[in-house]
């Protein structure tokens, strides 16, 4: 410690105590509540903030999820690989997230397998587990954890999927669909095809490879035609294990399920609620209303109502539906198809809220002032009837005086009302500064037989901001309302960047000439200025990458440590329940809350169940995130095949030791360059200036950079382009490589000419 006891104030703890309280403490541990423990007042605050930083700053302490931990600590709920077992045979884990460059080697945990457990809630080498973690050795020791298994979530790939193809004579061969394994192909004899035809995405078991040719499969199971038109979902679905075919019981308990009506209900249907969705959507779950407020003390002010469809009455805690809904998590949204948290018959039906038809809704009346901060709110259970179904280009053209049949009569009492709220809420935003990035999102626009046709980028337009504004502020209303009654909740939650991030975007950013100040906490509003001082110069689409990259996963979580992208203190999921578990949860905590109904949150669900509920519904976010990324790979790898041989603009996206990564201006699509390829020189990875460098030359490829490339390769079921790089690089004689310098090596083809030999297309000045 760097203060001496001397002039330490005297109600302030010792180092030694600090550390023993933050070792013990089973709830949250913050600033508050080391103050409460130790009885401090607000005055001693700033000198145990002091206390606190220099512990973190000497490693013995860190922050994580606003709370404080010993140093490379587990939570006591962790995600973890069971990577194998000890002397004595006992199953040993590690953390799925451990960062090894802060911590060193992540700590080991020894599985308890309870002696009453079932065959398939006994876990195995080369699962995952959510595990209950518990320290039970001395810091140091080779296993200082024990961890008890709350759900297995994956188990150990004892299969490969793959597509096959047939060959003359009988058998055929596996084509893997993973793009780590391009390449290593399985030999499947005459025999054990199970009859699969070319074309056919197969599972296999894999036999032992001898010394010599290709590693022997058998078919376990026919999965699909690839030659069906809604083939290429059908390999993200299977290779991630995403539950797409609903259990008998879900079914027939949906099927079962009959409309809602006016018993226990406010009657709200004289309310004109319009749902504003994409001009495809099937379901329509949220509906919005404002108008003026006439209280004489709120000038200027409106009366928002968001109306959420009431998911919560016809999915009760315990259900078979219920089951259903958590073994998802979510729903996940390919191009050709989607796959419904929830069965049809309440997700595009009894939960949609169409026009001029009752429905079930919890919705929530908020009372916001001119500048846009929120009054006060409420929350009802009420039957509800829509007044219309309008899609956001529509809204949109309305607003901007080209309203239509459906908008014209709606203009002046609804649309205008709704948009000159949305202006209020700007207000507000503005002043609170949440993140700011500009990414725009493509949309692929299939074909009818399930190909590619195009791919867009679809404006962003002020009626998807109001929504998105509208849906923010009732999620913050859900989560105060919660918390003022002391319900347990599932928070969505979003930690500030960690010093590692912030450190490397400094270093990053000073090669851009722009210089962060060190040892400063960054906020959204350091964050906005800097995307603010590239908008509309060369950088801007690669700083916000950069920063973008430097964030934290949202996630779910039971205990609060707000949404540092949102700048928000509380936030919860509570617009979606039809297609996010999370957001049921808090319909159900609301419930139990407000004593809307015997259907809420049961009493039995604590933080602690809540915490387990979390870790699963994150992990299927991830899951979902990385299906649908992939599917939309392999459909652009679809759509590039024919065009090998053509030559395209692109930027750099990604940089590595292997090589470049690039991302074309004009389909999205991403592709790879070998940095064995790219020349004669040795290219060196330098992460802080995330570029690849020549030693002798100084040639720089850096993130951003806009690249000429030809397409020299298509694997359109892994997903993976090939690109052979055309453009010249940056050249710096700076960057030329001194003594000492450190990087890692690429790897150097002497076939290639040297940079100044090379003919390459779209050279740069």
């Amino acid at each position: 410690m760097t203060r001496s006891a001397k002039n330490r104030p005297r109600a302030l703890p010792s180092r030694d105590e600090l550390l023993a309280f933050i070792g013990t403490h089973k709830g949250n541990a913050g600033v508050r509540e080391v103050a409460r423990a130790f009885g401090l007042k607000n005055d001693d605050r700033a000198a145990l903030k002091r206390m606190l930083r220099e512990l973190a700053e000497g490693g013995v302490i860190e922050q994580r999820r606003k709370k404080l931990h010993h140093a490379g600590s587990l939570p006591a709920t962790v995600l973890a690989d069971i990577t194998g077992r000890d002397q004595d045979g006992e199953l040993i884990a590690v953390p799925t997230e451990w960062d090894a460059a802060a911590h060193g080697e992540a700590p080991r945990i020894r599985i308890l397998v309870q002696r009453k457990a079932k065959p398939f809630e006994v876990p195995g080498v080369g699962d995952r587990a959510l595990l209950h973690a518990e320290q039970t050795g001395e810091e140091g020791e080779a296993i200082g954890y024990s961890g008890r298994v709350i759900k297995i979530l994956d188990r150990a790939k004892q299969r490969q999927i793959g597509v096959f193809r047939a060959l003359p004579g009988g058998g055929g061969r596996l084509v893997p669909v993973d793009k780590k394994q391009l390449g290593r192909e399985l030999n499947i004899p005459a025999g054990m095809t199970a009859d699969a035809q070319d074309g056919d995405l197969i599972a296999v078991d894999v036999a032992h490879s001898g010394r010599y040719g290709l590693p022997t499969a058998h078919v376990k199971e026919r999965l699909g035609s690839l030659k069906s038109e809604r083939a290429i979902s059908l390999i993200a679905i299977n290779a991630h294990e995403i539950p797409h075919v609903f259990r008998r019981e879900a079914l027939i308990e949906a099927e079962a399920a009959r409309l809602a009506g006016l018993s226990g209900r406010e009657d709200w249907r004289k309310l004109p609620l319009v749902t504003i969705d994409p001009a495809d959507a099937k379901d329509h779950d949220d509906a919005v209303f404002a108008e003026p407020d006439t209280d004489k003390n709120n000038a200027g002010g409106f009366i928002l109502t968001v109306a959420i469809a009431d998911v919560a009455h016809y999915v009760t805690p315990g259900s078979a539906l219920d089951r259903e809904a958590l073994a998802r998590g979510n729903s996940v949204y390919f191009p050709d198809r989607v796959v419904p948290m929830l069965p049809e018959r309440i997700s595009n039906d009894l939960c949609s809220l169409r026009p001029n038809e009752d429905r079930a809704a919890l919705a929530v009346r908020m009372v916001i002032e001119a500048s846009g901060r929120k009054r006060s709110h409420t929350f009802h259970r009420v039957l509800m009837r829509s007044a219309a179904k309008l899609h956001y280009a529509q809204a949109q053209d309305a607003i901007d005086g080209r309203p239509d049949d459906t908008t014209g009569p709606l203009l002046a009492s609804i649309i205008e009302p709704l948009y000159a709220a949305y202006r209020a809420l700007q207000r507000a935003r503005e002043e609170r500064q949440p993140l700011d990035l500009d990414l725009p999102e493509r949309k692929i626009v299939l074909k009818a037989d399930g190909t590619v046709d195009r791919v867009i980028t679809p404006p962003r337009l002020d009626a998807h901001r109001l929504i998105e504004e509208f849906m923010i502020l009732a999620n913050v209303a859900a989560a105060e309302t919660l918390e003022r009654a002391k319900v347990p909740l599932i928070y969505r939650v979003h930690d500030e960047p960690s010093p590692e991030k912030i450190e490397a975007l400094r270093a990053f950013m000073a090669t851009l000439d722009i210089n962060l100040p060190k040892g400063q906490v960054m906020h959204g509003v350091d964050f906005n200025r800097i995307l603010a001082r590239v908008r509309g110069t060369e950088h801007e689409q690669l700083v916000n990458e950069i920063v973008l990259r430097s964030q934290a996963q949202a996630e779910y979580a039971a205990e609060n440590y707000g949404h540092f992208g949102l700048n928000l203190r509380r936030y919860a999921h509570f617009t979606s329940p039809i297609r996010r578990y999370a957001d049921l949860i808090v319909h159900r905590a609301l419930i139990r809350a407000l004593s809307l109904g015997s259907d809420g949150l049961p009493a039995s669900a604590d933080t602690k169940s809540l915490s387990e509920i979390a870790a699963r519904i994150s992990a299927s976010e991830r899951r979902a995130m990385k299906a649908e990324r992939e599917t939309v790979d392999r459909l652009i790898a679809h759509f590039m095949a024919d065009r090998i041989g053509a030559t395209f603009t692109g930027r750099i996206s990604g940089v590595t030791r292997a090589g470049l990564f690039v991302k074309l201006a004009e389909t999205g699509a991403d592709g790879f360059i070998p940095a064995r390829t790219i020349g004669a020189d040795y290219y060196r990875y330098h992460e802080g200036a995330h570029a690849l460098i020549g030693d002798e030359t100084g040639e720089t490829y850096r993130l951003g950079d806009t690249v000429s490339v030809k397409l020299v390769e298509a694997a359109p079921v892994a997903g993976a382009l090939r690109f052979e790089l055309l453009s010249e690089g940056r050249y710096d004689a700076s960057r030329k490589r001194q003594k000492g310098d450190k990087g890692g090596r690429a790897r150097r083809d002497f076939s290639r000419p040297a940079p100044s030999q090379r003919r390459r297309g779209g050279r740069r000045g």
